[in-house]
Parts: structure tokens; sequence; C-alpha cells
């Protein structure tokens, strides 16, 4: 039985338009461009997705209790490591041999034995832990008029209902420019506001401590592994009492309440963590000492419609108010509601601004939300097609600067990937198998029969380019793209042999991906490494440099094995 699909960040688009519940109707309160419900989310993929590159949350919007499970990007398992086996190299020939031989088994065993990453799996990406805030004066029974929403135009949050004629309202949202996460707690009466805010760890390893009169902080550190980190939460409230301990933050009769997260852990690099979490949230709050909720708005939804603005799609339909979000998809089918699919591609253009921004990691197989330690595929990059599906978008859709995490972090795979390409192959250049993780382990892993994949690095570089074909710029070209490109084309200079049946030059050992099997020659691989070749060509051409490679890689291109027509035609 094959594998379910990898939860990619296209799927939590999905699961949070399909998950979340109907009941009753509230007066429209909501933009065009939103996802609303009627109840609160019951489970995780049912919860609404706010982030800012670095930091997410999902926001479950009880009513009583409200739940905001949030991340950090660099909350990894492990710690700073090399992957590659440095005698590797030495089966490579055998492989080959085998393989050419007619004999998979065997070759795929001596791969298991002699060529695979030491160790043979990577590190997942954990959570971080939960924002619990407790409204113990709410009933729940009286609850009128709830409405749960995500605005993709302002990336904000909100829940609101009334109970005993008082509206109460939250809003929440992750500010990219002020590097926290922000929830306002507002009614509509004065002194109706009585909440109790605590932080809950997904790690054993961890303490709450008071740290001022309206700070509270949880640090700690994950099992198995080097990262160290430190959440904390500051309160502020608009009259009313406020009062902190160990154990939380209490707020009782104000008017209003703003919270503020930050977190942080000890990563400086995929080779250092040897950074203080406490620091860095210091920093972040002092700058934020002077900022109301207003300013902090303000900064946030400015800088998110930088990006999202910049396209819109016009394609009819309803207004997006009328109906909930889950209750127009169950009436897809007969309605052809056009409206959906806009609201859908604004989705995940929202997705990839909230889980990709540069200084931060790129958005992996969940984009950057997780409330497990052990998540489906350890939550890495799985290069084979799935990273690359969360990138597509953006050039695509005018959110270039997206990409920026990404490339940062082939900068660094890349100098792994140098380390495995000679240790694994004897070659130059470097190479990217179908996984990394936060320690940019490049080696093959998990089983020979599809770990081995050698096109990963080399099909990453058509975002490069990308970026070139859209920007123009030559000087991200020549800095950045082109010796990216250069050096994964280099390992197939080296590592392209001939086919002893005369079709030509092919990759291998290889797999073809999601169908499995170590062989030589597969033909996905022939397609992204003759792309390769051509986007080299055409970068050195343009830089006007490297003009003996280019001519190398010409003659190369020319005699790489052709596409067939399959067994199974």
């Amino acid at each position: 039985m094959k594998p379910p699909i990898k939860p990619t960040i296209g799927l939590l688009m999905l699961s949070v338009l399909l998950l979340s519940p109907i009941t009753g109707r509230a007066a429209p309160e909501t933009g065009n461009l939103s996802l609303w419900y009627d109840e609160p989310a019951d489970i995780w993929e049912a919860a609404l997705p706010i982030g800012n590159g670095r930091l997410g949350a999902m926001v479950f919007g009880g009513v009583a209790e409200e739940r905001l499970q949030f991340n950090e990007d660099t909350i990894w398992q492990g710690k700073p490591r090399e992957y590659h086996r440095p005698d590797a190299h030495e089966a490579l020939p055998s492989i080959r041999t085998l393989l050419f031989e007619g004999k998979q088994k065997e070759a795929e065993q001596l791969a298991t034995d002699r060529f695979m990453s030491n160790p043979l799996t990577q590190m997942p990406y954990q959570a971080f832990g939960d924002l619990l805030i407790n409204l113990p004066e709410i009933d729940a029974a009286k609850v009128k008029n709830y409405r749960r929403s995500l605005d993709l135009e302002n990336a904000v949050a909100r829940v609101s209902y009334s109970v005993d004629g008082v509206r109460y309202v939250r809003e929440a949202f992750v500010s990219h420019p002020d590097n926290a996460l922000v929830v306002r707690v507002s009614a509509d009466k004065p002194g109706k506001i009585t909440i109790a805010a605590t932080l809950k760890s997904a790690h054993q390893e961890s303490s709450l401590k008071k740290v001022a009169e309206d700070e509270l902080s949880m640090s700690g550190g994950v099992s198995d592994g080097a990262i160290r980190f430190e959440a904390r939460l500051k309160a502020r409230s608009s009259g009313g009492e406020l009062r902190t301990t160990d154990e939380g933050v209490k707020i009782s009769g104000a008017d209003s309440v703003v919270l503020i997260l930050s977190g942080a852990s000890g990563f400086e690099n995929y080779r250092d963590v040897s950074g203080d979490p406490r620091q860095k949230n210091d920093a972040v709050l002092a700058l934020l000492a002077k900022k109301n909720y207003a300013a902090l708005r303000a900064a946030h939804t400015s800088d998110y419609r930088g990006l999202f603005d910049r396209v819109k799609l016009d394609l009819g339909g309803a207004d997006a108010a009328l109906q909930p979000t889950d209750e127009r998809i169950e009436t897809f089918s007969e309605t052809g509601d056009p409206h959906l699919v806009t609201l859908l591609f604004q989705y995940g253009r929202y997705l990839l601004i909230s889980s990709s921004r540069s200084g931060g990691q790129p958005a992996n197989l969940q984009g950057i939300w997780n409330d497990k330690n052990n998540p489906p595929w350890g939550s890495k990059y799985t290069v084979n097609i799935n990273i690359e599906m969360n990138y597509w978008p953006a050039e695509l859709t005018a959110l270039p600067e997206c990409h920026g995490a990404l490339f940062d972090a082939l900068k660094e795979v890349a100098e792994s990937g140098a380390k495995t390409a000679r240790a694994h192959y004897d070659a130059d250049g470097w190479v990217l198998h179908h996984n990394f993780d936060l320690w940019r382990g490049t080696a093959p892993i998990n089983k020979s029969n599809h770990g081995i994949w050698l096109t990963g690095g080399a099909w990453f570089c058509e975002h490069l380019w990308d970026h070139y074909l859209y920007g123009g710029d030559k000087e991200f070209l020549r800095t950045t793209a082109y010796p990216l490109m250069k050096g994964a084309a280099e390992f197939f200079v080296d590592t392209l042999v001939e086919d002893p049946g005369g079709k030509g030059l092919i990759s291998g050992p290889s797999n073809s991906p999601e169908n499995g099997g170590l062989v030589m020659g597969p033909t996905m691989d022939h397609q992204i490494i003759r792309s390769l070749f051509g986007n080299v060509i055409a970068a050195s051409a343009v830089l006007e440099t490297d003009e003996a490679f280019r001519e190398k890689l010409e003659n190369l291109r020319g005699r790489i094995a052709p596409n067939q027509i399959g067994q199974h035609g």
C-alpha cells in the first residue's frame, strides 16, 4: 500500500477549508477574501494558521478557552553534524555494475550496507508549545452570533461572539516587522475582560517562570538534541488588575488586553547553536515597549499587504461573507462558485507569505505549522517534489521575496552537498538527495530503493533561474544563482556515465521518485539534468563567463539519453 500524501502547505490549505463545522448564522463582518466558520475548531487541522515566516500559530477560536498552538522555525531535534559516509564512493562502481547486470536487489543491498547516510535518518521539525487563554466568566451555553475567521487581505485571525448583551472580539496575527505573535481581547462594554493566560511546552524539559510583573517565561530544550528555547509572554491591560506568577498571567476587570508572544532558540546557523534565546526575546520585546496595539497592527498589515496586494483575481461569484467557507465547499459541485477558486488561490499566496520570509528557514513540508514532535515525514524538506510545490507560486504570483529563505538555505545545502558529492561519488560540485533538515543533511537517507535520488539540488536550481527570469537581476544571477547552478552542473559532469546499451549518457544509481527501485538512468533525472545544463549555458552567456565550461555542457547535454516511451505506455 502506498503511503499517504505528504502534508505540504497545499494540503493545509485544503484541510482548513474543509474541516471546520457549520452551525447557525452570524451577521456578516468578514471581508470578501476571508475564510470563516460558525464554531471553534475541534481538531488541529481545522484551526486557522497565522505566521510571519519564523513564528507560526494555529488559532482554535474556543470560547471558554482559546488555544494558539505555536511554532518557531528552528525547533528541531538533533544537533550540528555531518551525514555523509566518507568511504561511500568505494562501493559506487560495484552498485552500478550490479544494476547494469539487472541485479537490482543485490545492488540495493550493497547500497544499504555501504552507500547510505550516517545516521540513516534525518531529524524532525518539532512543536514549540501552546498559548492558552482562559476566559472564566464566559458561559459557552449563552454564546450567540459566534464567528471565527481568517482575513487574507490583512493576515488577521478573528473570533467574535456575544454573551449577555456584550460583544467580545479577539484578534491575532504574527508580525514580520515586529517579530512577535500579538493577541488582543476586547469587549464593547468596559470592565468585561477577565482572563488567565499561560504557556504550555511541547517538550518535557521545560519550566515556567515569572520574569517581570507583566512577563512570563517558558524555557527548556528538545529531547535528544542541542536546541534550547524560550518563549516569552508579555501582557498589557487597559483598565483592570494585572498579576503575574510562575503559573501565568491573570487579568481581571479590564476593558481590553493585549498579549505579545516572542519565541526564540539558540540556533545561529546549521553549525552553531550557541545563541541565547532569552537575549533574543529581550531584544524583540524592548523594541515593542512603546508600541501600542494600533501601531503593532498597522506595521503588520502594511508589511503584509506590501506583498499580498500585488495580485488581484476576480472570477466573479458570490460575496464570501454570505456563507461559511466549509458550506461553500460542500455545495461547490452544484454551484460552481468561482469566488471559492479565487479564495483558494489567494489562500495559497497567504500561506507562502506566512511561512517563508527572508532571514528565516524556508517553508517545510507543513509550512511552519506543526503540533507534533514526530510529525509525518519529520516535517522536513522533501525535495522530490513537495518543497518545489511550496515555492512554485513565488514568482508566478508576485512573491519573489518569499524565495529568499529557500535561496539562503540552498547556499548552506551546497556546502554540505559538496562534501556528500566527494564522499559518495568522488565528484566535484554539490549534490542533494531527496531530503534535507535543519542540519543540512544531503546524503541519501532512509532506504536505498528511494533515498538515492541525485537530482534534488538540480531541481531546486530551477527556482534560482526562474527568479532571474522574472526579475532580471543580473547581480543576483552573478553572485547567488550562477555559482549554485554551476556547482550542481559540475556534479553531473563528473557522474554521468555511458549506457552500456548505447543509449547515451545516463545518471545513476538513482530512482524514479514515488515509483521506487534503484536503477540506472531514470527519465526524470535526465529531464532535470537537461534543464539544469540548459539554464547554466544560458546564464553563462548572459554573464559572459565560463565559455569553455559552457561548451562542455552543450556537448554533454546533447549526449544525454533521450526520453522514450516506457513499458506502461
